[in-house]
């Protein structure tokens, strides 16, 4: 009974996260997740008791997945510098192909709308930054002159700015061409000796291989519908 009732919750979180991404908070109704979720409403009040609870769950799980994603970039031996770029791309490919991701993205945006408090915004991120560019420090890897909490900041407003760009253009659908030119601009600026090509050659190979992160996906419309407490995260 407990795994069926855990099933619902994320059966109706995924599809609402879907609606949330195409039409919004506002232009998505209690019946229209129903239809996608193939749950009933009183199936949605039950276990979520409403449109405005169920955003913030959506939220709240989007939250939820930056500090499980960076404690297992931080926690391998790689250089610093390699673990900042690769957290990157497992961000930049969440924000893809996760449709919690992209719904919580969307609701984060239209935060005026749902009654609740949410984590103060982009904090979490800028201090992720900062440590592994100040690890990079103390190996001997950041070049002399960058100073990693002005860097940190600088490297959050690209690669945030890039994200609003791409999906602006085209729903983020080419965001890893985007981000590797982006690193290519910013990686000899940091670097200590500058070689950006080998280091995301390097990134790219472990993501591309069985060390990539798993995002979860949700079931495309019409279809079957079969962390640990940390820093504050914005979701955008």
């Amino acid at each position: 009974m407990q795994g069926r009732a855990k099933a619902t919750r994320r059966s109706l979180l995924e599809a609402a996260s879907r609606l949330f991404e195409e039409r919004g908070y506002a232009g998505t109704s209690i019946s229209d997740i129903s239809a996608l979720s193939g749950r009933t409403s009183g199936a949605i009040y039950f276990h979520y008791a409403g449109k405005e609870k169920l955003a913030l769950a959506v939220m709240e799980e989007l939250f939820a997945t930056w500090p499980a994603l960076i404690a297992r970039h931080r926690g391998t031996d790689l250089p610093a510098l390699e673990r900042l770029v690769a957290l990157s791309f497992s961000v930049a490919r969440a924000f893809r192909d996760d449709v919690v991701v992209r719904g919580g993205s969307r609701l984060w945006a239209e935060r005026k709308s749902v009654d609740a408090s949410l984590p103060s915004p982009f904090g979490g991120w800028i201090e992720t930054v900062v440590g592994l560019l100040e690890e990079a420090r103390d190996e001997g890897a950041l070049a002399p002159a960058v100073i990693p909490r002005k860097a940190g900041n600088a490297v959050v407003y690209a690669f945030f700015g890039l994200h609003t760009v791409s999906d602006a253009l085209d729903g983020r659908k080419h965001i890893e061409e985007s981000l590797h030119d982006l690193w290519h601009l910013l990686l000899p600026a940091l670097q200590a000796d500058p070689r950006p090509t080998p280091l995301l050659d390097r990134v790219q190979a472990r993501l591309d291989g069985a060390d990539a992160p798993p995002v979860s996906v949700a079931p495309a419309a019409g279809t079957s519908n079969a962390p640990p407490s940390g820093p504050e995260f914005s979701p955008v």
